[in-house]
């Protein structure tokens, strides 16, 4: 047991106060990259709703990746730009949970969503037959609600590890937002199982969906590379390359999140800004720039709305 146990209401975000001279920089910065990443995000959500040519499975998965990651952004950053702009940088122990379980959830749902599209364009490119039967808009539909659900119900464990018992002064977190590292080592029990507890979890969760896509990724390349044509293999290649450059840039950045070992120095804040900035805004602008039909699907809007303007 520690000492100084006391009912705390509040906790105390540190945040980026250890950098004073560029915290209006950094908000400037933040403020425009979440911009950004909203556009990105609803100009998805809106084009593969509005054409009908994208509704299709792959589509689907997409716009629940982009509705996933949009929630995501907004349980975390309108509150990080807030603190860049007071000095009063405090959040209640329930608005710190509630923070947690939807942070973990949506991290979680995203990671599955992720797997899922891995899992259909391994159906679409090696079972191209069968595709259309076994790939549905209402399986896809059942496999995303199953996304959902599984994200949560590992956030929902989490959150209830850490928020079960009650937490000690100081009740400073050293952070810009409720991560279950920073948050755990606060409470009033000894806190290292706990958090190896959690931190498991996490890790598990996130190599097992990452070698799920792996494993994918060898079957579609086995049968990549018996496709004779030099164009079916470009084209193939072209179906998969915006999934995997964002798996490599989502999995990539959570691995130094959550795989960095205890005590190997850097500043936990500085290091979750990828994961939790950068990523999400690269993510929208990967999927539309790289794909084919997302472009198309713009330029008949554009093409449409100036028809009706005229």
């Amino acid at each position: 047991m520690k000492a100084n146990q006391t009912v705390l209401k509040e906790f105390v975000l540190v945040g980026f106060s250890s950098y004073p001279h560029v915290r209006t920089f950094l908000f400037v910065l933040f403020f425009g990259l979440y911009l950004l990443t909203l556009t990105g995000n609803l100009a998805i959500l809106g084009l593969t709703w509005a054409d009908r040519s994208l509704r299709t499975p792959m589509y689907l998965f997409l716009r629940a990746l982009s509705f996933s990651e949009t929630c995501y952004t907004l349980t975390i950053i309108p509150k990080m730009l807030a603190d860049l702009l007071t000095e009063k940088r405090s959040i209640s122990v329930p608005g710190c949970g509630l923070q947690m379980c939807f942070f973990l959830g949506l991290g979680g749902t995203h990671c599955i969503i992720l797997t899922l599209m891995g899992y259909d364009r391994f159906l679409a490119i090696c079972h191209p037959l069968r595709y259309p039967l076994l790939m549905t808009n209402v399986v896809c539909g059942h496999l995303v609600v199953s996304a959902w659900a599984g994200g949560f119900l590992i956030s929902v464990t989490e959150t209830a590890l850490i928020f079960g018992g009650s937490f000690c002064n100081p009740n400073v977190i050293h952070h810009f937002f409720c991560h279950m590292r920073a948050v755990v080592r606060l409470s009033c029990l000894d806190s290292d199982l706990t958090e190896l507890v959690v931190t498991m979890v996490s890790v598990s969760a996130l190599t097992g969906t990452f070698l799920l896509i792996i494993i994918t990724y060898v079957f579609i390349l086995s049968t990549v590379f018996r496709i004779p044509s030099a164009e079916g293999k470009q084209k193939a290649f072209s179906t998969c390359a915006s999934h995997l450059t964002v798996v490599i840039v989502h999995f990539g950045f959570a691995a130094i999140v959550y795989l960095k070992p205890e005590g190997s120095g850097g500043d936990d804040t500085l290091i979750a800004v990828p994961y939790t900035v950068i990523t999400p805004f690269l993510s929208p602008l990967i999927f539309s720039l790289r794909n084919r039909d997302m472009k198309n699907a713009f330029r008949k809007l554009l093409a449409k709305r100036s028809f009706w303007n005229t």
